[in-house]
């Protein structure tokens, strides 16, 4: 059974028709909305600061979801996916999002609606992008956004709409 733990007084709000993986840890401050999935491995640690997830969100194997004291939250947006073993610390995050597998998102970088951030890609702090696709270390723009960018992400995100009922 999942790890659903309450911190400091503040137990994890889960919406509904969510998978949570037997392995996936989910501790204080955060809120989950409907249709999500938290697949094996992942870890959503809101001990010093907000994480709120939208709706029909995958969160991949492996992948951390943090922030830093005081300083940043995380927010997801709906229909977003965040690979295998990505990091997502402290980042706002649009709608119809894909963040590549490896990924990481530091601290108060906002990622636009409709935006793919390739494998192993770093955004930086405080980095404010543009829709697009994002590749690099540092991540820069490599094309820009456009309908067929943001159809992709959230057709990603609507696949694991189906893979997560396979497990429920």
């Amino acid at each position: 059974m999942a790890i659903i733990r309450e911190l400091n007084g503040i137990t994890p709000k889960i919406g509904e028709r969510c998978f949570i993986a037997e392995n996936a840890v989910i501790v204080g401050d955060v809120v989950i909305g409907d249709d999500c999935s938290i697949w094996y491995g992942a870890v959503l640690r809101g001990d010093v600061n907000s994480i709120i997830v939208g709706d029909r969100v995958n969160i991949q194997d492996g992948a951390v979801l943090h922030t830093t004291y005081k300083e940043s939250i995380v927010e997801i947006g709906n229909d977003v996916s965040v690979g295998h073993n990505a990091i997502v610390h402290g980042a706002r995050v649009g709608n119809d999002v894909l963040v590549g597998m490896g990924a990481i998102l530091m601290d108060n970088a906002v990622i636009p609606d409709g935006t793919i951030i390739a494998a192993g890609a770093v955004v930086l702090t405080n980095a404010v992008l543009e829709p697009g696709v994002y590749a690099g270390i540092p991540a820069k723009r490599i094309k820009e956004g456009s309908e067929a960018i943001r159809a992709a992400a959230h057709e990603n995100a609507q696949g694991y709409m189906e893979y997560k009922e396979w497990f429920k």
